[in-house]
């Protein structure tokens, strides 16, 4: 079977997996307890007769295989309903907060990644050695270290140096452009640096393990027996071998920047769409909750498809029949 079988038959599972997780999706929210009409209307001289209107402007009253029907067509057209909280729609709303977190955990999944890759080879590289064990020391450190906890360590080392939440400053008037850039990038340093230092960890350990496998290879003796340097047998020959692992993790990485850091957005009040899930499971504002996980379940189904079609491009040993 050629490769472009291969993709096909492997889109076709992902898209049914996709329907699975849509199915659950409704199912979950829909046993959450709580009642959301409640929960968003808490006014004691709410009658019964209003509170019947508010379940039929919602869709609430319908019964729940009509409701699921209704789930599924708007799920699959890409609309995904009306906030509860926001009264606004869910896709474009969704999608705005999308674009504030993949500036602060893409940017911060990126420097993990470089920084993963340089520490991952040094310590391999000098395996059981004072620097092996200080680097390897220093990643599992950090890797264990909750999120939330060194982002509350960071507000109150930085405090009064750094701005202590949000996006930018409230009321600023820019005068141009860059002047907000620099705006935005005061109030991304901080976050940015507490995600990248708890993710950069699993790059580091991942690759060191993988690179110390592939060094006692024989084509690694072979490339040493010819005489090639040190640093040419890493870059030609070692480096590329190990680096495979990453792409499965970068993968699952994928998943997480779109949905986002919950904890350091909350931490940072950061706008992202981890601070919108955050909040929308508080109110329990199910048309969000839905549209969040759907995003992220086919942004994690997307990369682990292109996880396998990029094994199967670099590694001759993946077989496509």
């Amino acid at each position: 079977m050629n490769l472009r079988r291969y993709i096909l038959r492997r889109a076709v599972t992902a898209f049914a997996i996709f329907l699975i997780i849509l199915t659950l999706n409704f199912i979950i929210f829909h046993t959450i307890p709580g009642d959301p009409v409640r929960t968003l209307f808490q006014d004691p001289r709410l009658t019964a007769d209003d509170r019947a209107r508010l379940e039929h402007l919602f869709g609430l009253d319908k019964p729940l295989f009509e409701q699921y029907l209704i789930y599924m067509k708007n799920s699959l057209t890409g609309e995904l309903g009306k906030s509860f909280t926001y009264r606004e729609p869910v896709g474009g709303f969704v999608i705005e907060r999308l674009k504030n977190t993949v500036i602060l955990v893409g940017s911060a999944s990126v420097l993990a990644l470089f920084m993963g890759v340089a520490i991952g080879v040094i310590a391999a590289w000098r395996r059981n050695t004072p620097v092996d064990f200080g680097l390897l020391g220093g990643s599992l450190f950090l890797y264990s270290m909750p999120t939330f906890w060194l982002g509350m360590l960071a507000l109150f080392a930085l405090s009064g140096y750094a701005p202590s939440g949000g996006m930018y400053t409230p009321g600023a008037v820019y005068a141009n452009s860059l002047d907000q850039f620099f705006d935005l990038l005061r109030h991304l340093i901080v976050p940015m640096t507490v995600l990248t230092l708890v993710l950069f960890g699993q790059y580091v350990m991942l690759l060191r393990s993988s690179l110390i496998d592939v060094l006692q290879e024989d084509f690694i003796v072979t490339a040493k027996a010819k005489g090639l340097r040190d640093r040419a047998v890493l870059r030609g020959h070692a480096v590329p071998n190990a680096m495979l692992p990453l792409v499965t993790i970068t993968a699952i990485n994928m998943s997480f920047i779109v949905g986002g850091a919950i904890q350091t957005e909350t931490v940072f009040s950061w706008p992202g769409i981890g601070r919108l899930m955050y909040d929308a499971l508080i109110t329990r504002d199910y048309p969000i909750l839905q549209g969040t996980f759907l995003i992220v379940t086919a942004v994690a189904l997307v990369a682990n498809l292109i996880a396998d079609v990029a094994y199967a491009y670099l590694d001759p040993r993946v077989k496509v029949e």
